[in-house]
């Protein structure tokens, strides 16, 4: 492709409004342009990009056996109903109606559009494990969208379902998604981790996110130093053995802590130490009221309370409600003498605590010498609190580290989920309807092309992986006046194009300088510049990883970059 007749409005300025630097590299090497909030264009070497991603997807799509559809983007109200996501979804979901007023669904996600068609399709046992997927646009209404093609607001993403009669069966498709995910994110180069994760929205049990470390990542894993675990955080299990303390308990004793709200306001007053100190919070748990406790150094994960509670919602109650209930406000709040049919679930932690101190339900007060059992009862233990950097792996190797991680990649075994609610079954080997087992499994495409060029790029702009560049090569004629040059370039570029090279040939009537520096920003795996060598059949090769330059006859051109191109 000769660049004057493609499409690549490059910048020199950094846009005031990118605040990431794959972001702003996007924008500025003219690969994508936003139309509106959350909402981009690709332009044609951003779509080069997502084009050469989808084929990597769907190589690895068809090695494992799921076959690709296509599903409409234009969703119809009564089957979210079905499920009941129609409501609990919330506002993310795009919601329209048609002239003659009947709701629709811009896709967020395709679970009720999939079990819908296969509910009408298939009857037997006997097409069964049956894995479809496909590669469309999605639309969510993102409260902020932030980063780009990070967190928009319409994205591309990869979807698949699999459809089962046993849940062995299901487990084996999952364990080829996630060997499939694998190999995608290894072939595109990325620095990345399989983790536990929580399967929010979408239902199920059993899931897995994939997370390419990245210092800009909106979710924080945690890993071990010395094994392959990793967790999303808020899915992390603690598994600490506590000491206990053998010192006497001592007497319950209420002392006056005066506008002491916070731990670390109550430990530098009381002259006590975080771990002493118990943390009660109010939860509003499926429109119940439940006090949870936390050592004062630990903080609560919400979502292991919402699971280990099997809740549909939990979020903290408001001031007032926590007011009428304990009479005091937050900061002084404490399990002491609560009502009897408040229900208080503790961390594990809470058991070690010995002559601790709590809130005393009474502002401004506090109790000192609080032991758990004999002033107060727990109705139950869970693992509730967020692991923490140096507590030890869940699977008993080394310790936890911390990193922060983007999103490309999510894998869930939802299980009856769906076919229950929207009465999808199918008939078993004995002639018996059961419901489909299936699973769900999803990567956002779009987003990897943020995420490639958040790990690929230097100070002068990106550094393609030579597998989803835009193009192979740049090719680069410093003087178009110059005869030699011109036919020299114009050889090349035919010869590269006949063995098969994508070429983006800069014949624009730009200085040199211009077009290096585009080349650098646009950051193609070889660049090939014929110069005032061009009269002896001599060109210079660039190669933009490694930023060895080498002066090559035009001869031997095409062996080496073979050489290059080819090698794994």
């Amino acid at each position: 492709m000769k660049q004057s007749k493609t499409f690549i409005p490059t910048l020199r300025e950094i846009p005031a409004d990118a605040d990431v630097k794959s972001h702003q590299l996007l924008l500025r090497a003219g690969f994508i342009r936003q139309n509106t909030s959350g909402v981009y264009s690709y332009l044609p070497l951003a779509t080069k990009v997502l084009k050469k991603i989808e084929q990597i997807v769907r190589e690895e799509m068809e090695a494992i056996d799921a076959v690709e559809l296509l599903m409409p983007a234009l969703q119809q109200a009564e089957l979210w109903q079905e499920t009941g996501r129609w409501e609990a979804y919330g506002p993310e979901l795009m919601r329209l109606k048609d002239r003659h007023n009947r709701d629709f669904a811009l896709g967020a996600t395709h679970e009720e559009v999939i079990t819908s068609l296969v509910r009408d399709e298939v009857k037997s046992y006997k097409k069964l494990p049956l894995t479809l997927y496909q590669i469309q646009n999605k639309f969510r209404d993102e409260k902020r969208p932030r980063f780009g093609l990070l967190r928009g607001r319409e994205f591309v993403m990869k979807d698949a379902y699999s459809f089962h009669a046993t849940r062995e069966s299901l487990d084996e498709t999952y364990n080829d998604m996630v060997k499939a995910y694998t190999n995608i994110f290894t072939r595109l180069g990325l620095n990345f981790r399989a983790v536990i994760a929580d399967s929010g929205s979408i239902g199920g049990k059993d899931t897995h996110e994939f997370m390419v470390l990245s210092e800009i990542g909106e979710d924080t894993i945690a890993f071990s130093d010395e094994s392959s675990f990793a967790a999303n955080i808020e899915m992390a299990e603690v598994n600490v053995e506590y000491s206990h303390s053998n010192e006497d308990m001592k007497e319950l004793e209420k002392v006056s802590t005066p506008d002491q709200k916070s731990i670390d306001e109550i430990v530098e007053f009381l002259k006590v130490s975080p771990e002493s100190c118990i943390k009660s919070l109010v939860f509003n748990v499926d429109d119940e009221l439940v006090v949870v406790l936390a050592r004062g150094d630990h903080e609560i994960n919400d979502i292991k309370l919402k699971n280990a509670l099997d809740a549909q919602s939990v979020e903290l109650a408001d001031d007032k409600v926590i007011f009428d209930l304990l009479g005091s406000h937050v900061g002084s709040l404490g399990p002491v003498k609560l009502p009897i049919n408040v229900k208080v679930i503790a961390d594990h932690a809470i058991k070690s605590i010995r002559n601790g101190v709590c809130g005393a339900n009474e502002d401004g007060f506090h109790y000192i010498n609080v032991n758990p059992g004999r002033d107060f009862a727990i109705d139950r233990f869970e693992d509730l609190r967020f692991i923490q950097v140096g507590d030890p792996s869940p699977d008993g190797k080394g310790t936890i580290k911390f990193a922060e991680g983007i999103e490309v990649g999510h894998v869930f075994k939802l299980g009856t989920t769906y076919s229950d609610s929207m009465k999808a079954t199918f008939l078993d080997e004995n002639g018996r309807a059961q419901s489909f087992i299936m699973g769900c499994y999803g990567i956002g495409v779009s987003r990897l092309v943020a995420a490639v060029a958040e790990q690929f790029q230097d100070s002068y702009g990106f550094v393609w992986p030579k597998q989803i560049a835009p193009y192979d090569i740049h090719l680069i004629s410093v003087n178009e006046k110059d005869e030699a040059q011109k036919n020299l370039t114009e050889e090349t570029y035919k010869l590269l194009q006949s063995y098969r090279y994508d070429v983006l040939y800069d014949d624009r009537k730009e200085r040199a300088g211009v077009k290096f520096a585009d080349a650098d920003l646009i950051g193609l795996p070889v660049r090939v510049t014929i110069g005032k060598k061009a009269s002896e059949g001599i060109l210079e090769v660039k190669f933009r990883q490694s930023g060895e330059t080498f002066e090559w006859a035009k001869e031997e051109l095409v062996d080496r970059l073979n050489n290059f191109f080819h090698a794994e």
